[in-house]
């Protein structure tokens, strides 16, 4: 069977936390909530499942008095969002030269 693209990051939220993560060294919780137009809840399930997969750090501190949560990518989230995306445009290609065959056929 080919290599196929990862199941964890085929749910979109967690797809869009790990790339814009992939971009900066660390990002606030607030900053990726935001970015990904997700609540709290969304976003603290989907980091915990990145983080259980090992492809996001989380470093909780205080800024202030005020509590914080950071994520990062690590390099083993980096090298998984790599391999997703190549495998995504692996099947699109697939995907377009077996329609390009079929149209030719017609």
């Amino acid at each position: 069977m080919p290599p196929a693209p990862d199941p964890l990051l085929q749910h979109p939220t967690r797809l869009a936390v790990l790339a814009f993560l992939s971009a900066c060294r660390e990002a606030e919780f607030g900053a990726v909530r935001d970015h990904c137009e997700v609540s709290d809840s969304v976003l603290s399930k989907a980091a915990t499942a990145l983080e259980e997969a090992g492809y996001v750090a989380v470093r909780k501190g205080y800024v202030g008095k005020r509590p914080r949560t950071w994520l990062a990518a690590t390099r083993t989230g980096h090298a998984a969002l790599a391999h997703h995306l190549a495998e995504l445009r692996r099947l699109v290609a697939a995907a377009e030269a077996a329609g390009a065959r079929h149209a030719a056929q017609g």
